[in-house]
């Protein structure tokens, strides 16, 4: 008897859900599109919320910026759970191997003392600063209409506390193990003249209703910070005999630029939507104007700290 194997394809009767069906077509589906697309719930909820009756759960009105179809907003990194949590493991897999490396040779506390005085008295209480930007994050995660939207911004959530942690660990390190630069980190937040424009800043946006507002008001910060504390003080930090900080910092300038991406689309987004993109631009650059010159007051406050302890050290 003799037996011959034979290959049958079976078509599927359908590539993908229906829901991505009537969108594009019985086409075979990415599994960022099938882990995001019309996710969120739009009808038969049970009852609105007790604190606002004039939404329902979720509703496009908790922002004054519109998109006609959410949906027709991508992640370009194209980020479900899945992807983002790799990325992000391997990221602090790294960052713990970096640091482990400084906390073994003690260099983050044997950094020069100009140094020493940014990284405890700017840099350490910036933790602070991503757990309040970590709070607006939240606060899109929840209000922002449609998945494609709400799951980047929980993802910023994520990413938020970790970098507070990274942060942390870096102060840890300068310490030398001890928590005692985190302790006065945390009384120069609260109390240090050059801390408070910002921190009175970050406060008051963590109240904002508008949950659009609030995350493209921390960006007017982030996009000034982010440059001067992090990727801007890289080569004075390799040329000051810091070579410590410039390790630690990359992290968060890497961090920053897959920040960039998401946002920047979004707000493209928000202004060349067709129904709604000549009124968001007006309100885009209301916000601008709203947030941008006390960013750039907050910001330029830690930057003459910074120029205080290390100009002249660098220049010579």
């Amino acid at each position: 008897m003799q037996f011959e194997l034979r290959y049958q394809t079976i078509e599927p009767k359908r590539q993908t859900y229906q829901n991505i069906i009537e969108r594009f077509g019985d086409e075979p589906a990415t599994r960022y599109q099938e882990a995001t697309l019309d996710i969120e719930p739009r009808e038969n909820f049970h009852y609105r919320p007790t604190w606002t009756p004039d939404h329902e759960l979720y509703d496009a009105n908790y922002s004054v910026l519109k998109l006609t179809d959410p949906y027709t907003y991508a992640d370009p990194r194209g980020y479900y759970y899945t992807p983002y949590v790799t990325n992000r493991a391997a990221l602090h897999d790294e960052f713990g191997k970096t640091l482990g490396y400084l906390e073994n040779r003690d260099l983050l506390a044997k950094l020069p003392e100009g140094w020493e005085a940014v990284l405890a008295e700017v840099v350490v209480p910036l933790r602070h600063y991503e757990a309040g930007a970590q709070l607006v994050s939240v606060a899109g995660a929840r209000f922002a209409y449609g998945s494609s939207l709400s799951q980047c911004a929980s993802f910023a959530a994520f990413d938020r506390i970790g970098n507070a942690q990274m942060i942390s660990r870096a102060g840890i390190g300068a310490g030398s193990g001890t928590a005692d630069v985190l302790t006065a980190a945390k009384e120069t937040w609260m109390t240090a003249d050059h801390m408070q424009p910002l921190r009175r800043l970050v406060e008051e946006i963590m109240v904002e209703g508008d949950w659009a507002e609030g995350i493209l008001a921390i960006d007017q910060i982030d996009k000034l910070l982010y440059p001067a504390i992090y990727s801007g003080l890289d080569e004075r930090a390799l040329l000051g005999g810091a070579g410590a900080y410039s390790l630690f910092a990359q992290y968060l300038t890497k961090w920053f630029a897959d920040q960039r991406k998401w946002l920047d689309a979004l707000v493209e987004a928000w202004r060349n939507d067709p129904e709604h993109g000549e009124a968001n631009t007006a309100i885009l650059e209301g916000f601008e104007a709203k947030w941008g010159t006390r960013a750039a007051e907050a910001v330029n406050a830690l930057v003459a700290v910074i120029d205080t302890n290390i100009g002249m050290e660098v220049s010579a």
